[in-house]
Formats: C-alpha cells, structure tokens, sequence
C-alpha cells in the first residue's frame, strides 16, 4: 500500500514497530530505521545499487532483521515543489518494491535532506572519505526524523481530540 499523505500512511501501521527511511540515489541507496515506539531515526546502511532485484533483496533482508512495519522514501522534489524524473524514478521503485512485501509506504518531502546530512557531518569533523561512506544513509535518517516527527504531532493531535 502507497501513501501520498503521512496521515493515512500513519494510520495504516500498526501501534508499535520500527519504520525505515529510504533515501534513493542513482548509485546508492541510504537506509535508516526508528526504534519500535517511533521516537528516532538512526542510520543504517547504504546500499550499492546494482538493478532493482538485487538492491530489493539486499533491502528485503536489512528489513526483515528488523522486523520494519513501514517505509518512508524520500521524495526528491524541485525546490519549487514540482516533481521532476528523480521523483519519478522513486515513484517507480516504490510501486515495484509495494508487490514484494505487504507493509505501507509512504513519501517525504527530502528536498535539503542530503544538505543537512553534509552539514552535521562536517560539524562533527567529519573526514571527506568517511563524509562520502556516510551521507546517504545520514540522510535517510534525516528524511525518516521529519516523517517520525511529524507522525508524532498527528497523534497527538488526535490525542487532543479525543
């Protein structure tokens, strides 16, 4: 199941286990996963990609180590807010990765996800070499922390009103 709303894609999980955040480039892909109660996002791995059975079976089992309920991709968009071949692109991969395992998925809006990822990393000193190992699964972190966050305040929202 395909979420376009973070709301529905909330509603769809179930009350506890852990989400992934996925952020998909042309040669890699970074993979971050929360703890069972959804509060942190931390990063994970980063995956070379190779063609897609080979990057969804080598995602399949990061997954099912962790027993993820969830996905979130980062939905790359212009800065103006339109969807360019990039976001098609993990449009695709989303729909052909939604036949192989029954959990929800759902998009985030990463536009600057990778920016703030380079930026803490060189705020911790990062070297260049470890920067270039790390980013993209730092930047799934980012991209599942704002998904994470924002679960977070629609609950309690719904909390409030109830």
């Amino acid at each position: 199941m395909i979420f376009e709303q973070i709301e529905r894609f909330a509603s769809a999980l179930p009350r506890v286990g852990a989400v992934a955040g996925l952020d998909l480039g042309t040669k890699t892909i970074g993979v971050a996963v929360s703890d069972g109660l959804r509060t942190v996002a931390t990063p994970l791995a980063t995956i070379r990609r190779r063609k897609f059975t080979v990057d969804a079976a080598e995602l399949d089992g990061l997954l099912a180590d962790r027993a993820i309920v969830g996905l979130i991709l980062g939905l790359p968009r212009n800065m103006d807010g339109t969807e360019g071949p990039r976001a098609q692109s993990t449009r695709a991969f989303a729909r052909n990765l939604d036949g192989r395992a029954p959990r929800p998925l759902g998009f985030w809006d990463e536009r600057l996800s990778t920016v703030a990822a380079e930026r803490a990393l060189l705020e911790a000193d990062t070297s260049r070499k470890r920067r270039g190992e790390v980013i993209d699964h730092v930047a799934a972190s980012y991209i599942l922390q704002g998904a994470l966050d924002r679960m977070q305040r629609i609950a309690a929202q719904a909390g409030e009103n109830d």
